[in-house]
């Protein structure tokens, strides 16, 4: 099958879209509820590493990160089947109401000291209804923007809905040091993430109800066959992408960094909390500072990706951009020093924010429309499960202390060794001509 040709949208374009006063409202929404979100982790990182009346171990560690990040994995392909059903509007309206609710229920089993188990159980609940906001948010997108202009707002949405999921953890860094990093100031973070919630749900109410569809379809099958069809579906994706090299090679590089990246975090999250000080307060605020620079580093990829598959394919910036963490996360963070580490954050920013977008460019490329859907589905597991593998991995290998050669010698060579793997996989890749450039 012939590659699609995508447009490279202008300045215009973006003017165009934020004109759009339906568009401005879904992306409010957006903005407001990934706030939230990062006030969110930043609470449940902060009671699972960084409360002084916890000792936390690379197991619990693992464990916050499944907590996490499992919901989107295990729920996401299935969310479709729902949001096609339900009125977008509605759940964009209803699942704030709830997810407030669930929040109040995790702040009261904070403050009352319940078991872990109890909170955590109150976190994946809330997860799992955020998975179907956000896949609600995606599905409504094309109600809101022209066709032309769709790649640009899929663009534009989920880096700056990041950029506000790093921006409310901050706020959340600055609220801890209001409430205290007692358990009664944890619960305080989860009631203001489920109030700021709330407001999103302001905002998706002030839209029709049936702007952001679902389009009736007669020949929609029942829900339940429609489940049963998303299991069968992503295997014959799977299927359909391992035959194509380019796609295939793709997801695996994205899967890489995302395994390699996530021992990388478990590793400094342990570090900050044991061996670079023993002091709560100021591991959460030096540690905060690698969140900010790896938000940063988000950010810059979203600026230089474009430049820089102007001249080189995606293909080619992939292994550039794995070699590239390989080698200076080595560099910066082999002498175990606390700048090496808040430098690595601001380069696997970079580097895994690019590899993602050229990741996600090349599937959107090559796979047929057909497929696409269920593509992503598998995209969407492999991008958290191998981060929650990876801390279940690091887990087992890191000391009491965080301190290990051996995982830091790990992700590196690991990042060098995708690169490679990559590159032979793939074949060589040429800069783009001018003429692939303007199409």
């Amino acid at each position: 099958m012939a590659s699609r040709l995508i447009r490279v949208p202008s300045v215009s374009d973006l003017r165009a879209v934020l004109r759009g006063r339906d568009f401005r409202r879904l992306f409010a929404t957006r903005l407001v509820s990934q706030f939230s979100d990062g006030v969110f982790q930043f609470a449940v990182a902060g009671y699972a590493f960084f409360t002084p009346e916890k000792q936390t171990s690379a197991a619990e560690a693992a464990v916050a990160f499944a907590v996490l990040l499992l919901p989107y994995s295990i729920l996401g392909p299935f969310a479709g089947v729902f949001i096609d059903r339900w009125s977008r509007r509605q759940i964009l309206v209803i699942a704030p109401v709830v997810r407030g609710g669930l929040l109040v229920i995790a702040a009261l089993l904070v403050a009352l000291n319940a078991p872990d188990w109890c909170f955590y159980g109150a976190a994946l609940a809330v997860l799992g209804v955020n998975r179907f906001f956000l896949s609600a948010l995606s599905a409504s997108l094309p109600h809101v923007v022209d066709g032309e202009r769709l790649l640009l707002a899929n663009a534009v949405t989920p880096t700056s809905g990041t950029v506000a999921t790093f921006f409310g953890a901050g706020v959340g860094y600055l609220l801890r040091l209001a409430f205290g990093a007692e358990h009664s100031g944890t619960a305080l973070l989860l009631v203001v993430s489920g109030v700021v919630f709330g407001l999103s749900a302001l905002i998706a109410s002030t839209m029709h109800r049936s702007l952001l569809g679902p389009s009736y379809d007669p020949q929609r099958p029942q829900a339940r066959e429609a489940v049963r069809h998303v299991i069968t579906g992503m295997v014959d994706g799977a299927r359909h992408v391992v035959h194509m090299r380019s796609p295939a090679t793709a997801l695996a590089s994205m899967a890489a960094h995302r395994f390699l990246y996530g021992m990388t975090i478990v590793m400094t999250v342990m570090l900050y909390r044991f061996y670079f000080t023993t002091n709560v307060e100021a591991g959460l605020t030096h540690i905060t500072g690698v969140l900010a620079t790896s938000g940063l580093g988000f950010f810059a990829a979203a600026l230089i990706t474009p430049w820089a598959t102007e001249r080189f394919r995606p293909e080619g910036w992939i292994p550039i951009m794995l070699a590239t963490a390989g080698v200076l996360e080595l560099a910066l963070c082999l002498p175990f020093h606390q700048i090496g580490f808040l430098a690595a954050g601001f380069v696997l920013g970079v580097t895994g924010q690019s590899v993602k977008i050229c990741a996600d460019t090349i599937v959107q490329r090559d796979v047929q429309d057909a497929y696409l859907g269920r593509v992503f589905s598998i995209y969407d597991m492999l991008f958290n499960g191998m981060f929650v593998l990876a801390a279940v991995v690091a887990a087992l290998l890191l000391p009491p202390n965080g301190k290990s050669y051996v995982v830091l010698v790990i992700a590196s060579v690991g990042y060098m060794l995708s690169a490679l793997g990559y590159r032979l996989l793939t074949g060589g890749t040429s800069p783009r001509t001018p003429q692939e450039v303007t199409q």
